[in-house]
């Protein structure tokens, strides 16, 4: 051996990589200065030989093999090769030969900045450095792959390039910061990849890329190098996004149709594949959610799962698209559609747990790492999951970076944070002895409290007009108040009240409402209080809770009338709008994740009475603001019959910008028909019915107020003046008039 090689290895480093420990391997690897010359190493085992040249040369000088178990070196008296620029031409022992340039001659791309603001928690870019992206470096195509692996011995990048042999590619740990980094030459999009990690304890784990943007489709479940570069065409809806001011986009229509893609529609039923791709959804989707009158579609879990069943819940890849439906520009095509069609996508985000899947986030690098080591803040008994460390730096920007993630990769208008209750208490789910007070004895999360807050804030100094709705289910204070007014700064929060009292009442028997009317009234008693969506999610018709058609009480007939009544009145009472796919037509059945809806259900002239009547009110909904423009002011919303429990009906106006064209609704919660029924109005005007539930073409029968009616100065419901009409049973019906003095 070259005494001057030898001289220079460091044998330490060089048994560390023999045993498979080594966490700085470009200390020993690669392209080094030495003296006035050059030493240039490789690890290629399995070996019979290895030359060494320029990327275009012919001239191969062999490199001298140091012990038998694949490493190479060779001293050059003269610096003649600089950086990268030089290929390694490997021979094996079946004759075949591989000339690569050397991966251990490339810079990193982590810079002391970047490890800098990760500790910090504020490198909100970090998901550019993260993970795996093509790229190509000193005129070399390939990929670059960094991890945070802290607590481990050694990570190597494994893959169908290198015969997932964790031998031949491990990473370079940067200085202080746990972040392992390899720039690989010539692995391309398509290559299939995971982290090999050896942990503290000798233990070998095989880890999915926390930062991937590209899962293999279950079972499978190791990364894909991906390619995000999309040619957007959506550039007019951002710019008119960035414009919104969040006053401005609190008085804008949101009616949202709540859709999980995978059995929205199926190619093949009774299939664990059999899925539509997204861009054929965005065609199918995007047609249908126009056509019904819907201005946001929610979709349920799209970062990658594992389980069917968790519904995208259970997210084991927070930076990757779900591959049942295509790779992630097709996704990208599947938002940008929408985006031309005028609608908004909102996508659920599962910032409060994650599960125990091996492959996944828990334990990553041997150790607790993005979940809190103690179990009593980092597990959750009742689920079965781990809890995020929501006092870790680096777990904050993980979290605080995916969300703008998104955003700014994927145009997501806005994210549904899912299980916000979860998260700001810390004995949510826990009995005596399993949690642990805060520093001040309470309850409360005061790390996930600042987390939510800067996520929030963060967002709208990024990415003015979108924005965070909470799924908050307790009445905490402040949801959507702005950080700065020390609230969570969400923009919208679910009302799950208003839900769970709704949807009680109207279970009932009629007879037994007028016992229950508070069910009824009480919401608008904190309406106001934040900014709500009221919302009949997928939570309601799944897990033996039924369909909402059958929560309905009667016989078929007034199953029908009821349900048409209850999407009336929420159509009218303030706060914007959301309805879970199969909600519009009626589905009999639960909704299951393993099956499509039933479309054929569209083929009885009820259910398709019932799509046509919600399709009127989401477009009704649209066209006249006072559903939607004064949606958190008082003077938006007004009682005019709200105490005569026992005729079961209550009257209300909604008011927009002007005196022309508001709205006055009338909701019959009983099945008896109320002819000549006085009613108060807010002023003498004419009042023409513009929608009415029992009109005969949405399946009832006809009992319509056809001519408009004159108010008259007769007092009533502590109003001055008042009109006569007709009220059909289980009905809402809905008049227009303009406010006069």
């Amino acid at each position: 051996m070259d005494e001057r090689l030898h001289h220079w290895i460091n044998w330490i480093l060089y048994d560390e990589l023999m045993d498979g420990k080594i966490n700085a391997p470009k200390h020993l690897l690669g392209n080094h200065d030495f003296g006035d010359g050059q030493v240039i190493t490789c690890y290629k085992p399995h070996s019979s030989g290895v030359s060494i040249k320029t990327p275009a040369g012919k001239t191969l000088t062999p490199m001298e093999k140091v012990g038998e178990d694949g490493f190479y070196g060779i001293y050059f008296p003269k610096k003649k090769f600089k950086g990268s620029n030089y290929h390694f031409v490997t021979e094996y022992y079946d004759g075949t030969s591989v000339d690569t340039a050397d991966c251990y001659s490339f810079d990193g791309q982590i810079t002391d900045y970047d490890a800098y603001l990760f500790a910090e928690g504020k490198n909100y870019d970090i998901y550019n450095k993260m993970g795996a992206h093509p790229m190509t470096i000193d005129g070399v195509k390939g990929t670059y792959f960094a991890v945070w692996a802290p607590d481990a011995r050694r990570v190597s990048v494994v893959g169908d390039f290198n015969m997932w042999d964790g031998a031949l590619n491990p990473m370079q740990i940067h200085p202080a910061s746990g972040i392992y980094e390899l720039f690989i030459p010539d692995v391309l999009p398509g290559a299939v990849y995971k982290f090999q990690i050896l942990t503290r304890f000798g233990e070998i784990l095989y880890k999915a890329d926390p930062y991937g943007n590209q899962d293999q489709v279950r079972p499978d479940n190791a990364n894909i190098v991906a390619d995000l570069s999309y040619n957007w065409k959506d550039t007019e809806w951002i710019e008119k996004r960035k414009e919104m001011s969040r006053v401005d986009r609190i008085k804008q229509p949101m009616s949202i149709y709540e859709c999980h893609l995978g059995s929205w529609k199926k190619k093949v039923e009774d299939s664990d594949f059999g899925f539509f791709t997204y861009r054929e959804l965005a065609k199918m989707l995007g047609d249908y959610v126009t056509e019904m009158g819907y201005t946001h579609i929610e979709l349920m879990g799209i970062a990658e799962y594992p389980f069917d069943g968790s519904w995208g819940y259970q997210v084991t890849n927070y930076f990757a698209p779900t591959s049942r439906y295509g790779v992630p520009t097709d996704f990208m095509y599947f938002v940008d559609e929408m985006h031309r069609r005028g609608i908004g996508v909102i996508l659920d985000w599962v910032p409060a747990h994650f599960p125990r899947d091996a492959h996944g986030l828990g334990r990553f690098d041997g150790m607790p790492l993005y979940e809190n080591a103690d179990p009593r803040k980092g597990e959750h008994p009742d689920w079965g999951t781990y809890i995020f460390d929501y006092g870790r730096n680096e777990v904050i920007n993980f979290l605080t970076s995916n969300a703008l993630f998104w955003v700014e990769k994927y145009h997501i208008d806005g994210l549904r944070v899912d299980a916000v209750a979860s998260m700001l208490y810390l004995d949510y789910g826990k009995r005596d002895g399993e949690w642990v007070a805060n520093k001040d004895g309470g309850k409360e999360n005061l790390e996930a409290i600042a987390l939510l807050q800067n996520i929030n804030k963060v967002m709208e100094e990024r990415n003015p007009g979108a924005y965070l709705i909470a799924e908050e289910s307790t009445a905490w204070p402040g949801v959507t108040a702005p950080a700065d007014m020390k609230g969570l700064g969400f923009l919208f929060k679910w009302n799950m009240g208003w839900m769970n009292d709704f949807l009680e009442y109207m279970k009932l028997d009629p007879y037994f409402r007028k016992f229950n009317h508070n069910r009824l009234t009480f919401s608008l008693s904190y309406t106001y209080s934040e900014n709500y969506i009221l919302v009949i999610s997928h939570d309601e018709v799944v897990h033996l809770k039924c369909s909402m058609l059958n929560k309905m009480s009667g016989l078929e007939f007034d199953k029908f009338a009821n349900l048409r009544t209850a999407y009336g009145f929420m159509c009218g009472h303030p706060g914007k709008k959301l309805l879970f796919m199969g909600q519009e037509f009626a589905q009999l059945r639960e909704w299951s994740e393993a099956r499509s809806l039933d479309w054929y259900l569209l083929d009885d002239p009820k259910h398709k009475g019932m799509q046509d009547f919600v399709k009127d009110l989401n477009h009704m909904y649209t066209r006249y603001d006072a559903l939607y423009y004064n949606d958190n002011d008082v003077m938006g919303f007004e009682w005019m019959k709200v105490d005569d429990a026992d005729s079961g009906i209550v009257a209300f106006v909604r008011r927009g910008k002007t005196a022309k064209d508001q709205l006055l609704f009338i909701c019959n919660f009983v099945p008896v028909e109320r002819k000549g029924y006085r009613i108060g109005v807010p002023c003498i005007s004419s009042y023409k019915e513009i929608l009415s539930s029992d009109d005969p073409k949405y399946g009832g029968l006809g009992r319509n107020n056809k001519k408009a009616i004159k108010a008259e100065a007769e007092p009533c419901d502590r109003m001055k003046n008042s009109i006569v009409l007709d009220v059909p049973p289980l009905s809402v019906t809905v008049m227009k008039y303009d406010f006069k003095e």
